[in-house]
């Protein structure tokens, strides 16, 4: 267990992959109550994406009846209902609409009410958090045209946050990611155990400057590392497979199927779903899949693990919001709380995500694959490299933009690659350097 959270009781514990969400549940329901608050007292005309949702809703049958019964069954039943000071929470689809209207004008923040500080760093998924576990959130989620909506909304937040605007969160009071919590949490995920620089010393940045010298949160979020930060493992030893994404261990699947009932608890690989039906998905049968989370806090762009050619590299589409229904109130238990964590491996063949395939040089490792995997809001994928490319390793591939989820390495069979990261270490693996090896 984290230090920082032995003194929140076992009942207000929450996983949370990655630290996106407040590990104390407590700060997840006041940050939502917060707001619910101020939308309430402050109201304003719909965004027009937000108008487009509403007509999408109201004008389907289908789509009404999944909205509106998604948070009629919600238990009636704390802690679902209210949060810890007693207020509702999101009670509809309209309830939503303009909750939603307050998050695209705003930065992911902190929150230190109560003076438990925790990092909202999906403020969409918080609001959703019961009622996507639901069995109607779950059919909900999986409909493209709901997905494509989700999109035109999480689109209009890019812009938002790619503008000078969203850097109102980039100052050094408690709720800034530059006050004391947010700055110090920085700076010890990016230092990974193994040094202590400052943050200016880390990351490219203007210290004397307003907000570091950052333009927008975008800007501050996909910030790079200074030169020599992290240098790339092994230059000259192909056998040497570089990380790829600063990142912690979550999984490591052998010997994996063409196609497999992913949505199962264990989550089994499922080739063909992961690499969107492409033909190359075949060549991987009986291989290797590497998967690791990144945290919010952490570097979000990717680098390749190997040096070779790029065969191909394109963004699929996929679901934003989509959890597997064993994460949801099918026990008599409830949801489950370790939702994120249980729901990593479903969202590889599900949610948007970045492919990329690459011919190592290396002929023991020939052809082999990347995945950046978004979740929830964090869900923009940004490719940087083209088809035909030449690329080194621990050269960029692309970013996450507005956040990042997790990421794959796939390996064919017969390629020997070991030595990865043990699962549980309390560090992110620092990006470009050593992950495994191949025999």
């Amino acid at each position: 267990m984290d230090p920082a959270e032995s003194h929140v009781p076992d009942e207000h514990r929450r996983s949370r992959v990655g630290k996106w969400l407040p590990q104390d549940h407590r700060v997840h329901q006041e940050w939502l109550s917060g707001v619910i608050n101020h939308v309430e007292s402050n109201p304003k005309d719909l965004h027009p994406v937000l108008e487009e949702f509403k007509s999408m809703i109201e004008n389907d049958t289908h789509l009404y009846l999944l909205f509106t019964s998604m948070f009629q069954q919600v238990p009636k039943k704390p802690p679902y209902q209210k949060d810890p000071s007693g207020h509702s929470q999101i009670d509809g689809y309209d309830h939503m609409l303009q909750v939603l209207n307050h998050i695209l004008t705003t930065g992911p923040s902190w929150n230190d009410q109560s003076e438990r500080v925790g990092l909202v760093g999906l403020p969409i998924n918080a609001m959703l958090d019961w009622p996507m576990g639901t069995p109607s959130g779950f059919a909900l989620f999986l409909e493209p045209q709901v997905n494509a909506m989700i999109k035109k909304v999480l689109n209009a937040w890019g812009e938002y946050l790619q503008s000078p605007a969203s850097t109102e969160v980039l100052d050094d009071h408690s709720t800034g990611w530059f006050g004391s919590t947010g700055k110090k949490d920085l700076e010890i995920t990016g230092n990974v155990g193994e040094s202590s620089h400052s943050f200016q010393d880390l990351y490219v940045c203007d210290p004397n400057a307003k907000h570091y010298g950052f333009k927008s949160w975008d800007h501050f979020f996909t910030r790079e590392f200074r030169e020599g930060v992290r240098p790339v493992a092994g230059p000259d030893n192909p056998d040497i497979i570089a990380n790829a994404c600063e990142s912690l261990p979550y999984k490591v699947g052998r010997d994996v199927k063409f196609r497999d009932q992913f949505w199962i608890k264990g989550q089994p690989y499922s080739l063909t779903d992961m690499l969107a039906h492409d033909p190359l998905a075949a060549q991987f049968v009986g291989g290797t899949i590497y998967q690791a989370f990144l945290s919010a806090l952490s570097y979000h762009r990717w680098h390749s693990p190997v040096t070779g050619k790029i065969v191909k590299a394109f963004v699929q589409d996929g679901t934003y919001y989509s959890e597997p229904l064993f994460e949801g109130f099918v026990d008599s238990h409830g949801a489950d709380e370790n939702g994120e964590s249980t729901g990593q491996g479903y969202i590889t063949a599900t949610a948007t995500r970045a492919i990329i395939f690459i011919e190592a040089d290396n002929p023991k490792i020939g052809l082999m694959a990347f995945l950046g995997i978004g979740m929830a809001e964090v869900s923009t994928c940004e490719v940087t490299v083209q088809e035909g490319q030449r690329i080194e390793k621990g050269e960029q591939l692309g970013m996450f933009r507005f956040g990042g989820s997790t990421h794959c390495l796939v390996f064919r069979k017969g390629v020997q690659v070991e030595g990865f990261p043990e699962v549980g270490r309390k560090h992110n693996v620092p990006v470009r350097g050593e992950l495994a090896r191949v025999k």
